[in-house]
């Protein structure tokens, strides 16, 4: 989906509550490192389009910059955590999930779903001394936002968005076992023929296969069960009513998936359910004169000679190879963007 449909999407879910032909006010809750970069795409077009866009972001985050993004607001609220501190956190768990992502499925589920309960403490306790925060939130109240936009993959965002009265959006890839789309989400997931997420298996599954998947299910189910009940607590005591996590998840407004829909496995969906795939697609930029020369001679070398030798362009920081072919270049940068959208040029 392109951007300018995503905007569209976002669009009408705004003017459902204040009217047509009106920008609106939104509150963005965003994840760090890869997450924010695909958030960040959308709040772009979000702000050409005449929205106002703010960024509630705790005083550890990494990625997040206010000074690189001067179209976009930013409020930062303090958190017990330091920068640095955070920042080893999260590389550490990336470490650790990479490496388990070399052994057998039950030993790569079982530290990813580890790591994801270390993350999430750290995040609940962010999320506490955000709401907690009594200067915060009469500034949040005072702002009058329209809508909230947020990651799905951790908590928080559904609190903010149910104390501020105001509907929610989520973007989300995937969560581990489908089980954010499953329980917040009420996403239907029969395991007679939908592969539970990382099993690495296929929609045609043998007897057995489906046994197996219904195995995966039902750990992911009893997992998620178990740990949200921090965030039930909380919640609970947030609101001052009973609740759950997955009840306050429910009453998003909107579900953007981060994928193509014809990459996903055959499975039932909800209407407000949508596939954005190809949303940080963009044209084909000129190339840079170096790299533009490189390309044009290879282009008439290829026009002048019989043979149809390959020509390698290589992002690679690095010891040369000793190796190295004539045919091949080494660029510590490559736009690859701008140079698949040139004609006649592969990437692998």
């Amino acid at each position: 989906m392109s951007v300018k449909w995503l905007s569209l999407l976002l669009l009408l879910q705004l003017t459902c509550y204040f009217g047509s032909g009106r920008c609106g006010k939104v509150l963005v809750l965003p994840m760090e490192y890869s997450h924010w970069i695909n958030m960040k795409i959308i709040l772009e077009e979000l702000v050409t389009k005449g929205h106002e866009v703010t960024v509630l972001k705790s005083s550890a985050a990494i990625l997040i910059d206010p000074n690189k993004l001067c179209t976009i607001k930013f409020e930062t609220f303090p958190a017990s955590i330091s920068q640095e501190d955070f920042e080893n956190f999260l590389k550490y768990l990336i470490k650790k999930w990479i490496q388990a992502a070399k052994h057998s499925f039950w030993t790569h589920t079982s530290t990813t779903q580890n790591i994801f309960s270390e993350v999430l403490d750290v995040f609940l306790k962010t999320c506490k001394e955000a709401v907690s925060n009594k200067r915060l939130m009469t500034k949040l109240r005072e702002s009058r936002f329209d809508v909230v936009l947020a990651d799905a993959v951790v908590p928080c965002s559904e609190l903010l968005a149910e104390m501020l009265n105001i509907p929610l959006v989520y973007s989300l890839r995937f969560s581990p076992g489908y089980a954010i789309e499953k329980f917040g989400g009420k996403l239907p997931l029969p395991p007679s023929y939908v592969p539970v997420v990382m099993s690495e298996l296929k929609d045609h599954m043998t007897f057995m296969e489906r046994v197996k998947n219904m195995m995966y299910t039902l750990y992911f189910d009893f997992y998620f069960q178990i740990y949200d009940k921090k965030w039930d607590r909380f919640y609970t005591e947030a609101l001052g009513k009973p609740t759950t996590l997955f009840v306050t998840m429910g009453k998003a407004y909107m579900w953007l998936i981060r994928n193509y829909w014809d990459f996903e496995f055959p499975r039932p969906l909800l209407p407000n359910f949508e596939f954005i795939g190809g949303f940080h697609c963009k044209p084909a930029k000129p190339l840079p004169k170096k790299l533009s020369c490189k390309v044009k001679s290879v282009g008439q070398l290829d026009s002048n000679t019989q043979c149809h030798r390959l020509h390698v362009l290589w992002r690679y920081d690095g010891k040369i190879p000793d190796t190295l072919g004539s045919n091949t270049r080494l660029y510590k940068w490559i736009p690859q963007n701008d140079l698949l959208g040139k004609t006649r040029k592969n990437k692998y």
